[in-house]
């Protein structure tokens, strides 16, 4: 009959050294299971301890707020409003404001009109006409451009599969090439869709208005067609009405140059767009992108600080990068989540607004490897759920603006 296994020394219960190297080993092993427990929990209570608890809005979307006086420095009152983004459940869009370059209209709006889930605003913008100042991307059509490179968000962003967010600084101008009479021209675009200018030659996409709002001394050229051909050419008329599947040109001025004096009905058109980039960032991405918002200031690119503001970007230290002001950012972080804040400011008893030195703190905390500053001032503002959830700085309340970046749900 086979007999039961037994311990080496030979009956059921092992010998007490036996016993109290097992019970030490044990010790020392729970110690270390313990120490690594209490380690985490306290790693994570110091994650969160200048956080809210999140509030779900819907699956892959959570909202944030934090007044930690931490955040800047010297401490003082804050107040910052935060949505974490699932990039594989949300989509992102650049949006215009009434859905054309021309006017403003307050984010709230924007976003209800677009039945946005939630919303901030976007680039910056010439306050007197609500135009966009510098590079702005829309439904893949360039509706601004900008000869010197400020900090971008490039968003791909399909309607199925992951919303992919590239940074740079970017800039980027448009050309117009044609042949006439045997000979090829190249004629540089001054302008996309902004406020004609004597001696220049802009280009107005049907983004712009249903027509151009130009005055009489000039002449324009009516695009239309694939390829792109001259369809009509009127002297001295202005508010010429744009096609919807082409563009109008535009030249301020009387005396028209010889290239463009050449530019006859018929003649077939081709754009051109030339990039320029710091970071890497190839003209294919930038081609293909649904969506480019400008910003100004590049925070974080692939887990470093640039601090190239004032050389790469012409940003102004004394009133711009270290001043407080209220701040809207755009981010990604080391697990690939987006992120979206707005920092209230200029109210001393409530909010006093970030520096640059702040933002990077909070790029910090939110472990963010990219980041960049959007438009702020009197334009930060963030939407969930059709309701203002921050306190814009106008005294007026929400201020209007050219463009904000939409959420919906995939």
């Amino acid at each position: 009959m086979l007999r039961p296994l037994l311990p080496p020394y030979g009956n059921s219960r092992p010998d007490p050294p036996y016993n109290r190297r097992v019970l030490r080993r044990g010790k020392v092993s729970l110690v270390l299971v313990l120490a690594l427990l209490l380690s985490n929990a306290g790693l994570a209570v110091r994650q969160a301890a200048w956080l809210s608890p999140p509030r779900v809005i819907a699956s892959g979307v959570e909202y944030f707020t934090s007044t930690d006086r931490s955040l800047v420095e010297p401490p003082g009152p804050t107040a910052v409003f935060l949505l974490k983004l699932d990039p594989r459940r949300v989509r992102l869009e650049s949006a215009l404001s009434n859905d054309e370059v021309m006017g403003a209209e307050s984010v709230d709006a924007l976003a209800l009109r677009r039945r946005a889930l939630a919303a901030i605003n976007g680039g910056f913008f010439n306050t007197r006409t609500g135009e966009p100042i510098s590079l702005l991307k829309v439904q893949g059509q360039i509706v601004s451009d900008n000869a010197a490179t400020k900090g971008a968000v490039v968003i791909q962003s399909p309607a199925r599969g992951r919303t992919e967010l590239w940074f740079d600084q970017i800039a980027v101008k448009l050309s117009m090439k044609f042949k006439a009479a045997g000979r090829e021209h190249v004629v540089p675009i001054d302008g996309v869709d902004t406020t004609r200018e004597r001696g220049k030659l802009m280009m107005f996409t049907p983004f712009y208005h249903a027509d151009t709002d130009t005055a009489l001394n000039g002449t324009e050229w009516t695009l239309d067609g694939k390829p792109l051909k001259v369809k009509d050419v009127r002297p001295n008329q202005g508010h010429t009405p744009i096609p919807r599947t082409g563009a109008v040109l535009s030249y301020g001025g009387l005396a028209l140059p010889d290239a463009l004096s050449a530019l006859a009905p018929g003649i077939t058109v081709t754009l051109e767009n030339t990039w320029k980039t710091l970071n890497g960032l190839s003209p294919k991405q930038l081609d293909r992108a649904d969506a480019i918002v400008n910003g100004a200031g590049l925070l974080m690119l692939r887990g470093t600080v640039p601090a190239n503001w004032e050389s790469g970007e012409a940003l102004n230290p004394a009133n711009f990068i270290n001043m407080r002001h209220p701040r809207t950012l755009i981010g990604v972080d080391r697990g690939g989540f987006i992120w979206l804040a707005a920092i209230d400011g200029r109210q001393p008893e409530y909010s006093v607004g970030m520096t640059f030195g702040d933002l990077l703190r909070l790029c910090d905390r939110l472990d963010l490897t990219d980041a960049l500053n959007l438009d702020g001032g009197g334009s930060t503002t963030m939407v969930v759920n059709g309701r203002i959830v921050n306190k814009p700085s106008d005294a007026t309340g929400p201020r209007p603006v050219s463009d904000a970046i939409l959420v919906s749900l995939r």
